[in-house]
C-alpha cells in the first residue's frame, strides 16, 4: 500500500496576492472548491512515498497514469507502476561512475547515467532521451531509444549529441532535461573541472583540467553550458534560432543557449513567458580571501541567451581574480561589462557577453538578501514554475495561491521554496512549502500531469544506496480532509494484572466536523475489546504486547488511525534526577549538583545496587538559544534512549550532517568513527574540530571540500563535537550518577541558551523466553536562562506589546494601572531579587507606578516591591562640556595625551538604572505575578515600559 507519512499540522498565517490584471473576475469564477488565492493550510497537503528503497536516485519523468520512470546513478532504469506500488528495473545502462588521477587513483565521480526525459510526443512516438557517461571513452553520451512495453529497443538507439569530458578530476555534470513549447530540448551541462574553494583558472601546462577559462568560459566548448537544440526524426538535431551565437559564428558552438555556469542542474521553462529557470551549485568557499569571494549557489532566471560569468565571477558580479599559480599570488580580475578570455586553454572567442545579472544567491551563512534560504551546507536544485493550464483536467491541481511561482529545491538544506515574481518576472519575495515535511537531499522536482508535485529525495548517502531514498508525491486536498489522530496511554506498561486509560487527546478535525471515535486492543492469542468511547479505562490480565487502535471518523466518512503499544507484565522503570539548587534556572559559572536515581519493579534500584550506574545514561548539555528541547524526547526512539548523546542526535537530525557523513562508513566525508579515531586523542581536537564545522575547509579526508556551518551556534557545534568524538565507544558512555556540572558559555555565546540534565535507563525483558519485552523511561529536566523576555509571559491582562525602535530586538511590554503579566511554575529557590530594565519616559507619556511580585494571583502574597519615577531627561550638552572640562584638568601636552583614557560615549538622554527588586526567601516553583499599579494614573496612560526580566541568585 501506499505509505502517507504524518507532517505536524500547523496554521500558517493566511495572506492575499490578488492582482487585477492578473486574475479576472471570470477567471477567478471559474476556479473550483479547491482553489484558493489564499496561502491553504499545511493540513490540506499529504506526503505520499511511491518508490523506496532507490539506489542512488538521479532524475524522473511521470506519466498521465501515475507511474514514473526512474533513473540511477549507476546506470539503472526503473518504472514504478502505481497499480502494484512496486518498481521493477527496466534495464542498466553501461556507464562510467569514477574518475582516475594522474597518479593512478580511482575515486568515485559524479557521472554515470544522468538525465531523463521523454518527447513531447512520447504517446505516440516512444521516445526516451537518456543523458549519460560512456562506460570507457572520455564524453558524455545524449541519446534516444524507443521504449515500448517497458521496454528500452535496443537497435532503436540513436545518438543525438556527445560532449567531450576528462576523467582525470571531479566534478560537476549537469544532466538537467526539459523542453519549451516549439519542441527545443534544453539540456544542462556541467562544467567538468577540478573543484576547490575559489573558481579555477591554472593555466599552467599540463593543467588543462583545472582551467575553468576552458571549459565554461570557452564559447567553442559545451562543458559549464545549456544547451538548446531541436532533435529530429532521424535521431539528428537542428539549431533553433535564438540561441547565444547564430550557427556558423567562428570559434563557437551553436548550441549553446547559455554560458558561464559552474553545474547548472534541474531546469524548467515557464510555458508563460518562456523564462528558463535553473538551480546553479557555487563554489565551496565560506569567506572572501585574496584568491576570490566567498562561495554563493544560485537559483537563476534566464530572459534571453546570456554569459552568466563563470569562472570570473558568482553571485551579484562578485569577481575571482586569474590566480597566477605560477608564482602563487591573484592575478587581475575581469571587467563583467567586457568580458576578455585570454587564457591558453582557450580555443573560443575572446571577447564575451557582458555577465547576466543573478536571479538569487546564496553563500553558506545567512544572506542579508534572502535570509529564508538558512545557512549551511548548500545545492540548490531548481524547480518547476506552477501554472495551473498546463495541466488537462488535472486530479488533484494545486490552489491558485501558487499560480506563477517557482517551487524551487535546495538538495543540501532540503527546504521546498515558493518564489514570487512581479508581472514583469522580477523577484518579489520566497516561502517555505510545506515547512513540516523535509525531503532527504531532494535531488529532482516536478509536477506531474495530475496536478501533483513530485520529489526525488537522493537520500543521505554519497555514491552508494540509501535506505531513506525514495519518490514521493505532495497530494493537495481542497476538500474534506482527514481527522488528525493522537492515541496515547496514561500507562504504557506494568505487571498484570493493570489498568491504564487510553487517551484521544490532541485528536482534531481541521473542517470541524462531528467525530466518531473506536478503540481496538488486540494482541496474538487475546481476544480483542473494541470500545466506543473517546478516553477509554482498559484493564490487562494476561502478559503480551498489545496494540490499542484509535480510529476516527468524521461526519462525512474520512477516518483516520493511530497506535499506541502497550507492554503488560513488565513494569516501566521509575526514572528521578534531583538538583541541590533551582529547578527553573542555570547561572553561568555557578555548579549544579545533581543526583540520578533508578527504581524498577523487576531489576531492582540504584540504591541497592542491583542496577549499576553504567546501565543508566546520564547526560548533562549546554544548548544555544532557540534549540527545542522538547524534540530530544520525541525523536529518540528505544534503541537511542540509553545513549548520552540524544541531544547531540536532535541537533544533527535538524543540520546537514549526515549529507556527507554516516556513522560507519565513509560517504562524500569521513564516517564519524573516522574522525573519532583520528582526534579522539587530541586534546585539541574539541576547539579545532569546532572552528572547522563553522568555518568548513578541505584537503585532510579527500578533494570534497566540507561546507561551511557559520550560523551553527558554538555551544551546539560543541555538542555535536563531543559526540562524534565518542562514537567509537563500545560501551554506554554516560556522566556519574551523581555529581557537579558547571555552565561554560562559549565566548561567542549570548548565554540565552538552556542547560539539559537528561537520565534514561531500558530495563531487562521479562520472562525465560523474553517474551516481554524491555521497556524505557527518561526523565529529563531543562533549565533556563535567567533572563526572560517579558512580552513572552504566557498571562497577561491590561498590558500592551509594542516592537523596540531597533529591528530584530523583539517586543517591550507596557504597563497600565492594574495590569501584570505572569509567567507559571517559576523557581524561586536561591533567588534574593529581580532585575527589570523597565523605565517610565516622559516622551511616551508615561507617569511611573510601582511594580509588585505576587505568588499564585495578582492578589497573592506580596513578596517584593518597587516604585519607578519618571526619567528625567539628561542635559546632554551640559554633561558632555562638564565631561571635557574633566578631562582637560587632567593633563595636557604629548605625554598627556599618549596616557589619556578614551572618550566616555554620549549619555543617553532618557537612560534609567535597571530597576532591583528584592524579594522575600522562596523556595520551589510558584505561579511568578508582575503586577503594576498607580491609581492616580488615567486608564489610558502608560505606567511604564520594559523588555526584560533578570532573576538574581544569592552569592
Amino acid at each position: 500500500m501506499l505509505k502517507p507519512f504524518p507532517i505536524p499540522r500547523k496554521s500558517l498565517v493566511s495572506s492575499v496576492r490578488w492582482s487585477a490584471k492578473l486574475i479576472t473576475v471570470a477567471a477567478f469564477a471559474a476556479f473550483t472548491m479547491q482553489d484558493t488565492v489564499t496561502k491553504p493550510d499545511e493540513s490540506r497537503f499529504t506526503p505520499v512515498v511511491l518508490a523506496d528503497n532507490l539506489d542512488e536516485p538521479m532524475a524522473f519523468e511521470v506519466l498521465p497514469d501515475g507511474s514514473s520512470y526512474i533513473i540511477e546513478r549507476k546506470g539503472a532504469l526503473k518504472k514504478y507502476n502505481p497499480s502494484t506500488n512496486t518498481t521493477e528495473l527496466i534495464t542498466t545502462i553501461p556507464v562510467n561512475t569514477k574518475y582516475v588521477s594522474k597518479e593512478g587513483v580511482s575515486r568515485e565521480a559524479e557521472e554515470g547515467l544522468m538525465g531523463i526525459t521523454l518527447d513531447p510526443n512520447f504517446a505516440k512516438n516512444h521516445w526516451i532521451y537518456l543523458y549519460y557517461a560512456h562506460p570507457t571513452e572520455k564524453k558524455h553520451i545524449l541519446a534516444r531509444w524507443d521504449l515500448v512495453s517497458d521496454q528500452l529497443v535496443e537497435n532503436s538507439k540513436k545518438v543525438v549529441l556527445e560532449v567531450t569530458t576528462q576523467r582525470e578530476v571531479c566534478c560537476h555534470t549537469g544532466g538537467g532535461m526539459t523542453w519549451d513549447k516549439n519542441g527545443n530540448l534544453l539540456l544542462t551541462v556541467g562544467n567538468n573541472t577540478g573543484n576547490d574553494k575559489a573558481a579555477q583558472t591554472d593555466e599552467r601546462p599540463g593543467r588543462e583540467s583545472w582551467d575553468d577559462q576552458g571549459h565554461a568560459g570557452n564559447t567553442n566548448d559545451l562543458r559549464g553550458k545549456i544547451l538548446r537544440i531541436h532533435p529530429e526524426p532521424d535521431g539528428s538535431y537542428t539549431i533553433p534560432e535564438g540561441n547565444l551565437y547564430p550557427k556558423g559564428t567562428a570559434k563557437t558552438r551553436p548550441e549553446i543557449y547559455s554560458m558561464g555556469h559552474r553545474n547548472p542542474w534541474r531546469i524548467s521553462v515557464d510555458s508563460k513567458t518562456g523564462f528558463i529557470y535553473w538551480g546553479e551549485v557555487g563554489p565551496d568557499a565560506n569567506e572572501d580571501s585574496e584568491i576570490g569571494p566567498r562561495g554563493y549557489d544560485e537559483l537563476n532566471q534566464a530572459r534571453k541567451p546570456g554569459n552568466f560569468g563563470w569562472p570570473w565571477f558568482v553571485g551579484n558580479d562578485q569577481a575571482f581574480p586569474v590566480f597566477d599559480y605560477g608564482n602563487n599570488k591573484p592575478g587581475e580580475k575581469k571587467d563583467p561589462k567586457n568580458l576578455v578570455n585570454i587564457s591558453p586553454n582557450n580555443t573560443g572567442l575572446k571577447e564575451l557577453f557582458p555577465t547576466a545579472p543573478s536571479f538569487i544567491y546564496y553563500p553558506y551563512g545567512v544572506s542579508e538578501k534572502f535570509p529564508q534560504v538558512g545557512s549551511g551546507s548548500r545545492s540548490a536544485t531548481g524547480g518547476p514554475i506552477y501554472h495551473r493550464s498546463d495541466f488537462k483536467a488535472p486530479k488533484r491541481p494545486w490552489p491558485a495561491y501558487y499560480e506563477n511561482k517557482w517551487i524551487a529545491a535546495d538538495f543540501s538544506r532540503g527546504w521546498i521554496m515558493a518564489i514570487t515574481m512581479n508581472a514583469q518576472g522580477d523577484y518579489e519575495s520566497m516561502e517555505r512549502v510545506l515547512p513540516s515535511y523535509h525531503p532527504v537531499q531532494p535531488i529532482d522536482i516536478k509536477f506531474g500531469p495530475d496536478g501533483d508535485l513530485y520529489i526525488l529525495e537522493y537520500g543521505s548517502n554519497w555514491f552508494r544506496k540509501s535506505d531513506n531514498s525514495r519518490l514521493v508525491r505532495i497530494e493537495y486536498n481542497g476538500g474534506n480532509r482527514k481527522p488528525v489522530v493522537a492515541a496515547s496511554a496514561e500507562k504504557k506498561g506494568g505487571t498484570v494484572p493493570f489498568e491504564t486509560i487510553l487517551s484521544s487527546k490532541g485528536t482534531k478535525d481541521f473542517d470541524n466536523d462531528a467525530l466518531k471515535y473506536s478503540w481496538k486492543v488486540t494482541s496474538p492469542g487475546v481476544a480483542p475489546k473494541v470500545f466506543s468511547t473517546e478516553n477509554p479505562a482498559v484493564k490487562f490480565d494476561k502478559a503480551g504486547v498489545y496494540t490499542a487502535t484509535l480510529t476516527v471518523t468524521d461526519a462525512k466518512g474520512a477516518s483516520n488511525s493511530q497506535s499506541v503499544r502497550i507492554i503488560a507484565g513488565n513494569e516501566p522503570p521509575k526514572v528521578a534526577i534531583k538538583l541541590d539548587g533551582n529547578s527553573t534556572f542555570f547561572f553561568p559559572k555557578k555548579p549544579i549538583g545533581y543526583a540520578v536515581g533508578i527504581t524498577d519493579k523487576e531489576d531492582g534500584s540504584t540504591a541497592d545496587g542491583k542496577i549499576k550506574a553504567g546501565q543508566v545514561a546520564v547526560s548533562i548539555d549546554y544548548t544555544a538559544e532557540g534549540f527545542d528541547y522538547a524534540e530530544v524526547a520525541q525523536s529518540q526512539r528505544s534503541v537511542d534512549a540509553t545513549t548520552q548523546f540524544a541531544v547531540a542526535q536532535t541537533l544533527m537530525s535538524k543540520s546537514d550532517c549526515k549529507v556527507c557523513h554516516q556513522p560507519n562508513t565513509k560517504s562524500v566525508g569521513p564516517s564519524f568513527a573516522d574522525v573519532s579515531n583520528k582526534y579522539k586523542a587530541d586534546p585539541g581536537a574539541l576547539d579545532k574540530l569546532v572552528k572547522k564545522v563553522r568555518e568548513g575547509g578541505s584537503g585532510v579526508w579527500g578533494e570534497v571540500a566540507m561546507a561551511a556551518h557559520p550560523a551553527l551556534p558554538v555551544a551546539d557545534a560543541e555538542v555535536i563535537v563531543k559526540y562524534i568524538l565518542n562514537s567509537t565507544e563500545k560501551t554506554l558512555s554516560t556522566l556519574p550518577l551523581e555529581g557537579q556540572y558547571t555552565p561554560q558559555i562559549p565566548k561567542t555565546d549570548n548565554g540565552k541558551g538552556s542547560v539539559i540534565i537528561r537520565a534514561a535507563y531500558t530495563d531487562r525483558p521479562v520472562g525465560t523466553t523474553k517474551a516481554v519485552p524491555a521497556q524505557t523511561t527518561e526523565e529529563m529536566i531543562v533549565l533556563r536562562s535567567p533572563e526572560l523576555n517579558a512580552a513572552e509571559a504566557p498571562v497577561t491582562k491590561g498590558v500592551e506589546t509594542k516592537a523596540l525602535g531597533v529591528a530584530g530586538q523583539g517586543f517591550a511590554v507596557v504597563a497600565f494601572e492594574n495590569s501584570y503579566i505572569a509567567f507559571p511554575a517559576i523557581d524561586l529557590t536561591g533567588i534574593d531579587s529581580l532585575e527589570l530594565n523597565a523605565a517610565a519616559q516622559q516622551r511616551e507619556g508615561s507617569v511611573g507606578g510601582t511594580i509588585e511580585i505576587r505568588l499564585g494571583s495578582p492578589t497573592g502574597t506580596l513578596i517584593g516591591q518597587q516604585k519607578l519615577a519618571v526619567a528625567k531627561p539628561v542635559d546632554v550638552a551640559k554633561m558632555m562640556a562638564e565631561l571635557e572640562n574633566g578631562a582637560k584638568k587632567e593633563g595636557s601636552g604629548a605625554a598627556a595625551a599618549s596616557t589619556a583614557k578614551p572618550a566616555p560615549a554620549p549619555p543617553r538622554r532618557f537612560s534609567q538604572p535597571p530597576v532591583r527588586i528584592g524579594i522575600q526567601p522562596t523556595t520551589g516553583k510558584q505561579d511568578i505575578y508582575f503586577v503594576f499599579r498607580n491609581a492616580e494614573a488615567k486608564a489610558i496612560e502608560p505606567l511604564m515600559s520594559f523588555s526584560k526580566i533578570k532573576f538574581k541568585n544569592k552569592p
